[in-house]
C-alpha cells in the first residue's frame, strides 16, 4: 500500500481532537422516541419506522457514545456528568457484548437489511459491516479508557476491546468479513460501504476519514506503530484523491463510485480536512479545507453588506424560501436589476452563499431591495466583518511577493471596521507566519501572527500561501 509519510501530531489541544466538536446535548441525552432512542438499558437502537424492535446500528451507537464522552470532558454538574459516562459506558458495554470475532478481529454487525436510495451496489442483509463503524468504535473504546471516571479494569477491558476492533483494520479483502481494501494503483481504503466482490465498494469519504479517527485515537493513546502507518497509508489516499472529491465551485463528491454531489456533507468534508490538518500538521489538507470554503461556503453567514457609490446589478433566482438552494429549483435567474447609489451605502444580508454556477452572492434581507441577491466584490460590494475562519495548526506560511510589489495589509474590527492599513514592498520574497485564514471584508485573507504586520490581514490574492503536504518521504 503506498504511504507518504505523514506523522500524528498528537500534542493537540483538547479542543482539537476528534469528537470534541460534536457533545451530545443535555436534551437530547435520553432519546425516547423517534426512530433512534434508548432501550430500558440506556442502549442507542434503531426503530425502523418507529416500531418496538430495535436493532444495533453501531454507527449510532459510537457517535451517541462519542457525543455523550465530549459531553462528560466539559460538564460541570456532577449528575449531568455521571449520566453522559452511564450513556457512553452503555454504548460500550452493547457493542463488547454484541460483536462477533473472525479473521483474529472484532467486527461489530449492524442488525438490519440496508438498501441504499441513491447508490447502486449498497444492498445488505443484516448482519454487515462498515469500516465507519470499526473506525468509530476504536474512537469510543479508546476514549472511554482514557476518563477519569472509569475504573482500571474498566480502562484495560476497554483497551482491549479497542486493540480487537484495531485488528479489522488490519485485515483486507482476501475473505470476508473484510472493509478494508487496495485499489488498483496500490492506495488503501477503509469503505464504509464494502461491496459484495472484493475491492468493489463506494469509497465514500467522510466514512474514511471517520474511520481515521479511530486510528488516530488508537496511536496516539498506545503509541501503536501499526494505527500509524495505516493513518499513513489512508492520509496518503484522501490527499491523491481529492481532486475527485472536490467539485469546484460547488458541493464536494460523496463517494469516488457514484459521484454525487452532497449538499448535506460538503461542510463536513469541510470539517474532516481542517481536522486532518491538525492531526498531520501538514499544508496540504489546510489547502484543501480552503478550497472547499470557497467552492461552497457555509450559507448560515449574516451582516451588513456595504454598496460603494455607483451602479449595481441586483438579482432574483430561484431558491427555497429562506434562499437556501433548492435541487428542483436549482437557483435559476429569475430577473436582474440595475440600482445605481449616489453615495456608499449599506442593507442587511441574512444570507451569503455561492449561486449554482455563479459567484457568492448576498441576500438582502429588508429594505427597498429585500429578496433581491448582490455578487461579492470587493471593494464594490462586501459583506462587512470576519467570517467562515479556518484556524491553522501549525501556522502556514505566507510569502510576499518581491519585487518591490506593494502589498496593502490591514487590521480589522470585527464588525469590519478598517483601524489601520500598512503598505509594504520587499525587494525578495519575504515569508512571514499566519494562524488562520478568513473572509475579511469579503475576500479572503490571511492573519499574519510575527514581524511588524502582526494582527494585520494579507489579501490572500496578493500572496502566496505553503501547500505542499509535510511527509518524511
Amino acid at each position: 500500500m503506498n504511504q507518504s509519510g505523514y506523522q500524528l501530531v498528537t500534542d493537540l489541544p483538547e479542543s482539537m481532537l476528534p469528537w470534541r466538536d460534536r457533545p451530545t446535548r443535555w436534551e437530547n441525552a435520553s432519546p425516547s422516541t423517534g426512530p433512534y432512542r434508548l432501550n430500558s438499558a440506556g442502549e442507542y437502537l434503531y426503530y425502523p419506522d418507529g416500531g418496538s424492535t430495535g436493532f444495533d446500528h453501531p454507527v449510532g451507537q459510537a457517535q451517541f457514545g462519542l457525543g455523550c464522552i465530549a459531553s462528560y470532558r466539559t460538564e460541570t454538574d456532577p449528575a449531568r456528568k455521571a449520566l453522559f459516562l452511564t450513556r457512553a459506558r452503555a454504548q460500550a458495554e452493547r457493542l463488547i457484548a454484541q460483536h462477533t470475532e473472525a479473521r483474529g478481529a472484532w467486527w461489530f454487525g449492524y442488525g438490519f437489511p440496508f438498501t441504499h436510495a441513491v447508490h447502486s451496489g449498497v444492498d445488505y442483509q443484516a448482519p454487515w459491516y462498515s469500516g465507519m463503524a470499526q473506525g468509530e468504535i476504536l474512537s469510543l473504546f479508546v476514549q472511554l479508557g482514557e476518563l477519569d471516571g472509569v475504573c482500571e479494569a474498566d480502562r484495560t477491558r476497554y483497551m482491549a476491546a479497542a486493540a480487537g476492533t484495531l485488528a479489522s483494520l488490519l485485515v483486507h479483502d482476501e475473505a470476508e468479513p473484510w472493509c478494508v481494501n487496495v485499489d488498483h494503483a496500490g492506495y488503501l481504503w477503509i469503505q464504509e460501504y464494502p461491496g459484495a466482490t472484493p475491492g468493489a465498494g463506494d469509497y465514500t469519504y467522510n466514512g474514511m476519514i471517520f474511520a481515521m479517527f479511530g486510528l488516530y485515537d488508537y496511536a496516539r493513546a498506545t503509541g501503536s506503530q501499526a494505527a500509524a502507518d495505516l493513518y499513513d497509508a489512508c492520509a496518503t489516499t484522501i490527499a491523491r484523491y481529492f481532486p475527485l472529491l472536490r467539485n469546484t465551485r460547488w458541493h464536494s463528491y460523496y463517494c469516488q463510485t457514484h459521484r454525487a454531489p452532497a449538499p448535506t456533507y460538503h461542510q463536513h468534508h469541510i470539517n474532516l480536512f481542517r481536522q486532518l490538518h491538525w492531526q498531520t500538521g501538514s499544508p496540504d489538507f489546510a489547502e484543501h479545507t480552503d478550497r472547499l470554503v470557497d467552492d461552497f461556503p457555509a450559507p448560515g453567514v449574516s451582516g451588513t453588506v456595504r454598496f460603494e457609490a455607483g451602479s449595481h446589478t441586483l438579482y432574483r433566482f430561484d431558491t427555497a424560501a429562506s434562499g437556501a438552494w433548492a435541487a428542483v429549483k436549482d437557483d435559476a435567474l429569475l430577473e436582474t436589476k440595475n440600482v445605481t447609489f449616489n453615495q456608499a451605502t449599506q442593507a442587511p444580508a441574512s444570507m451569503r452563499r455561492r449561486i449554482h454556477d455563479r459567484g457568492i452572492h448576498y441576500l438582502i434581507s429588508s429594505g427597498a431591495y429585500a429578496g433581491w441577491w448582490v455578487g461579492e466584490s470587493w471593494s464594490r460590494a462586501f459583506l462587512r466583518g470576519i467570517h467562515l475562519a479556518t484556524l491553522y495548526r501549525p501556522a502556514r506560511t505566507v510569502t510576499f511577493p518581491g519585487g518591490s510589489v506593494p502589498v496593502e495589509a490591514y487590521k480589522v474590527a470585527a464588525d469590519g471596521t478598517v483601524t489601520s492599513v500598512k503598505t509594504v514592498t520587499f525587494t525578495n520574497p519575504s515569508n512571514a507566519p499566519t494562524d488562520r485564514r478568513a473572509i475579511v471584508n469579503g475576500r479572503p485573507c490571511f492573519q499574519i501572527t510575527a514581524g511588524g504586520l502582526t494582527g494585520y490581514w494579507a489579501p490572500a490574492s496578493a500572496v502566496a500561501v505553503d501547500s505542499e503536504p509535510a511527509t518524511t518521504n
